[in-house]
């Protein structure tokens, strides 16, 4: 499933309006999504046991993470950029994934 169905669907129910395959296909028409009506009418069957307000209450919530500050020794720093990227990208794959995890929770 698209993020965009998704976000099309959190769109309907921010705005009060019901979450029906009739109401996503515009929305996602809107947006310049081509709309799959398989992929439309698969979402609307999922989320209508959901509470989405429940669900998106309990979804983690995203922190950027905070800047670090210059460490004095810069000759050591430069000798571990690979180290840290590596870190970097592990930690941002470890968020995606517990969002991932997060979204699995609207459909139950």
């Amino acid at each position: 499933m698209s993020m965009e169905y998704l976000h099309a669907a959190i769109l309907l129910h921010n705005a009060g309006k019901p979450v029906d395959e009739e109401n996503l296909t515009k929305v996602l028409t809107a947006a310049g999504v081509k709309a799959d009506p398989v992929r439309v009418k698969a979402l609307v069957a999922s989320l209508a046991e959901v509470n989405i307000e429940e669900a998106l209450k309990s979804a983690p919530a995203f922190m950027p993470a905070a800047p670090t500050a210059a460490t004095a020794e810069a000759p050591a720093a430069k000798a571990k950029p690979a180290e840290d990227k590596k870190k970097k990208e592990e930690e941002e794959k470890k968020k995606e994934e517990e969002a991932i995890e997060g979204l699995g929770a609207l459909f139950g």
